[in-house]
């Protein structure tokens, strides 16, 4: 089915089932793979080679980040211009991303090539966590410029209504990498190293397959000469500032977070706050998944003005992620200790005992969260770069910058409740933002 007839004429529930259900199964996916990661590593290697993961995580985010601000930053351009029928200035937007995503790979690798180690120790980690942090940041670095460009490639190929293909990536991905991870950490006893070369690999393999479409001039992008003017690069860097700043500002949230985590807990205490990403990796990705996979739509109907069709999107996409947050929320809840000893050992009580403490209070976040996750992928989808922005501003940084220093006097409860509160804030506010939008526009 082509772009036009999948976006502009099927019936909305078609609509949704062809299109959200393969962008669910591949966040599942990779969600999957990144889970494993955190069982095998947290069983095979240990409660401390588990704390240097998280240590180094947010780094890792961060050398994707810029490739992100282009991949997501172009697609929202690319998506209208299809709408509009210009597939001569979509095609160029689309080679120009490419190019300028490889560029950023080989500098953001260099600079956590080098600097990663220092960045960890900056943080307070005793020498041992900065040694197997160090390690597992220096393969993601190196293989930068060949790993990152799967993230945009996703996204073109759904916006050239290749979902299946782009979910069929996305599985080959996790498998790939469980694969490999599997016969590096269990099978050869490698450290902790392996397992991002594992990542890495898998992403490599499957960047090149998600090219091959567009390197055979199947759809409607094609490769060309890049021209990289003003105008693009102004189209680009200003749709992908909201998925930018979100991710540079939520990892430097997380850096402070962890900073203040090693100081009330010591290692204990960040294994536990991984522990809860995990967990959230389970479930949050249902709702990413679902949202993200109608962006395209969104942005090819905004590029038509069909806004009664945008309208029925948009609604339906508020019902259905209320109702799965919802239920999220309640499995979470009642199932802590058995989601929990998926990553912790038996016998590590003490850990146990406080991710069971903790996740009992994060899941609260569930409750709100949802509604500035569809409203930013709103925004984002209709260009609206300005709101979109202020959602990920203060999803991922002002309000859990503000609620780190205002609950500090609970201590570790205090870190536990931060996202319930950020969440609650940022949902007030993505309502105000929603409200002025529809009656600025009348729609």
């Amino acid at each position: 089915m082509d772009n036009r007839t999948l976006f502009e004429k099927t019936t909305i529930s078609r609509l949704f089932i062809i299109v959200t259900i393969p962008g669910i199964i591949s966040m599942l996916v990779s969600s999957l793979y990144s889970i494993i990661d955190g069982v095998f590593i947290g069983q095979l290697l240990g409660a401390d080679a588990f704390a240097a993961l998280q240590l180094a995580i947010p780094f890792v985010i961060i050398n994707f980040a810029l490739a992100d601000l282009i991949g997501v930053g172009s697609s929202v351009p690319i998506a209208i211009k299809l709408g509009e029928g210009d597939e001569k200035t979509a095609s160029n937007i689309f080679s120009s991303a490419l190019l300028l995503i490889f560029l950023t790979g080989i500098g953001m690798g260099a600079i956590l090539f080098i600097f990663g180690g220092s960045f960890v120790k900056l943080m307070g980690a005793d020498e041992h966590l900065v040694d197997m942090a160090a390690q597992y940041l220096r393969v993601y670095a190196g293989f930068a410029p060949l790993t990152t460009i799967i993230f945009a490639a996703d996204n073109y190929l759904r916006i050239c209504g290749k979902v299946k293909y782009s979910m069929f990536v996305n599985i080959l991905m996790s498998v790939i990498a469980i694969i490999l991870e599997f016969l590096f950490l269990v099978v050869f006893r490698f450290d902790i190293w392996s397992a991002a070369l594992a990542t890495c690999l898998s992403m490599f393999i499957c960047a090149m397959l998600a090219l091959m479409p567009f390197l055979r001039g199947q759809l409607q992008l094609r490769f060309v000469k890049p021209r990289i003017d003003r105008k693009v690069l102004s189209s680009i860097l200003t749709n992908g500032t909201p998925t930018f700043l979100n991710n540079i500002a939520g990892r430097v949230a997380s850096i402070f977070f962890n900073i203040f985590l090693l100081r009330l807990g010591g290692s204990i205490a960040v294994s536990a706050y991984g522990v809860l990403m995990y967990v959230d990796s389970i479930t949050q990705p249902v709702l990413y998944g679902f949202c993200d996979s109608l962006q395209p739509a969104i942005g090819y109907n905004y590029g038509a003005k069909n806004h009664s069709r945008i309208a029925a999107i948009r609604r339906l996409c508020f019902l259905i992620c209320g109702m799965m947050s919802l239920l999220m929320a309640g499995v979470m809840f009642l199932a802590k200790a058995p989601l929990i000893g998926i990553f912790v050992k038996a016998e590590d009580t003490g850990l146990m005992d406080l991710s069971i403490q903790a996740l009992s209070l994060f899941v609260l976040s569930y409750l709100t969260r949802w509604i500035s996750i569809v409203s930013q992928s709103y925004f984002s989808a209709i260009g609206k770069a300005k709101y979109a922005t202020v959602i990920s501003l203060s999803i991922a940084f002002v309000f859990p910058m503000i609620m780190l220093f205002s609950l500090e006097s609970l201590g570790l409860d205090g870190l536990w409740l931060n996202l319930p509160f950020a969440s609650l804030l940022t949902a007030i506010l993505s309502f105000i933002l929603m409200a002025v939008h529809l009656r600025k526009n009348k729609v």
